[in-house]
């Protein structure tokens, strides 16, 4: 069946979407507020009473989980830096600070940006396709990417942006008001405000609401496995496959991510791979021929990688933009290593959307940007001659 979508109609910008209207207080939402604390004033907050407290800029913040005490230091586990925090420290990420020994967030119930997406531009195209999903994004990220495209978010304090009020409860009943079919925790690293995207991902079950996680994949395995509990989908951003790269280009390291990629097949999370390719830095053939095989051998070639053209901008402006035929390159030496679903974002080719049958080489989803143009699927399967097209489907 062919399936026709407004363009104009995919994407809506929704800063004023939480009136009063949409945040009565649920049970869950007044117990959650006992342990938020007003870092200005030390205050805790004043418990609910009908309506969820609404509160302008940062303050609002919560006891984090995954750390330890030590002698006088908070040291955090939540991601592979372990940074280690004296009273008043804040981690890497900018937003979890140790006060009086204890860890906390800062980014609780605090979005920065809040949209409402076409769930193609997270990118997920094989994740309950033509849908919106209901977006938020943070200060702070646990890496330090020379490329970031949302260092606006990423690499800023809470305190240094415009925040709004939107708590667990909030998100799910505004999600379900839009009719949205999933949340997507997107924008910064949704790591970092792990303690907001596991309330809101439960929460969100309970009202048959999907969660998807947008991240760079450098979490620990335990808090990743207490994720894995509420997340249904995830786009994982694999920057290269050379841990030099990752120390010089993203500050970080490679394993860890390839870590959380066998975790999530392990755990039965759907989840497809973006690679931006930076001229310079991530363009080596060989290293992609690489990365395709292990993807391969590891996780089997039904995850669909998305090879995305690199634009200057941030501490890169000096390179040039990624040349198409690179990213047509990828996409051949991905497509010979055995990975079945292979696209191209952020350049418009005639066929770099498409979604192909791996048995029969017909058009099963047309794209044309985040917009589906044609569709021909059939109870998840291809619709010309029943093959299984692996993914989340209606």
């Amino acid at each position: 069946m062919d399936k026709q979508i407004d363009p104009a109609a995919r994407r809506i910008f929704c800063k004023c979407c939480l009136a009063p209207a949409v945040i009565a207080a649920s049970g869950v939402g007044q117990a959650a507020q006992a342990g938020w604390l007003d870092f200005l004033t030390g205050e805790t907050a004043p418990k609910a009473s009908g309506k969820a407290s609404v509160v302008p800029g940062w303050k609002w913040s919560k006891k984090a989980g995954h750390f330890k005490k030590m002698d006088r230091i908070v040291q955090c586990q939540l991601c592979p830096n372990g940074c280690r925090l004296h009273r008043n420290g804040r981690g890497t990420c900018r937003v979890r600070v140790n006060k009086n020994d204890v860890l906390y967030s800062l980014v609780y119930g605090n979005p920065a940006a809040i949209h409402i997406d076409p769930i193609e531009k997270k990118p997920l195209y094989h994740f309950y396709p033509g849908t919106d999903s209901f977006s938020l994004g943070f200060a702070g990220c646990n890496l330090s990417c020379l490329n970031c495209q949302n260092w606006e978010l990423s690499q800023k304090k809470p305190e240094e942006l415009q925040n709004y009020s939107c708590f667990p409860h909030q998100a799910v009943e505004t999600a379900m008001q839009k009719k949205c079919r999933s949340i997507a925790y997107t924008y910064n690293e949704p790591s970092v405000v792990f303690e907001f995207m596991h309330d809101t991902a439960r929460l969100a079950h309970l009202k048959q609401l999907k969660n998807v996680w947008v991240t760079n994949g450098y979490i620990n395995r335990e808090p990743l496995l207490e994720l894995c509990e509420c997340i249904d989908g995830a786009n994982v951003d694999l920057k290269s496959f050379s841990d030099d790269v990752y120390r010089k280009l993203n500050f970080g390291r490679l394993q860890p991510v390839l870590d959380t990629l066998k975790t999530l097949h392990e755990q039965n999370v759907w989840f497809e791979i973006t690679t931006l390719i930076v001229p310079a830095y991530t363009d080596d053939s060989a290293m992609i021929r690489d990365m395709c095989a292990w993807i391969v051998d590891t996780i089997g070639g039904d995850h669909p990688i998305h090879f995305s053209r690199f634009g200057p901008h941030y501490k890169l402006k000096h390179l040039p933009p990624t040349p198409p035929s690179k990213l047509l390159e990828a996409r051949d030496i991905a497509r010979s290593a055995g990975i079945n679903y292979v696209y191209i974002g952020n350049y418009r080719t005639g066929d770099g959307g498409t979604t192909f049958c791996p048995g029969c080489r017909a058009k099963v989803i047309e794209r044309i940007g985040y917009v589906i143009t044609g569709m021909n699927l059939k109870g998840g399967a291809c619709g010309a001659c029943g093959h299984k097209i692996a993914g989340r489907w209606s």
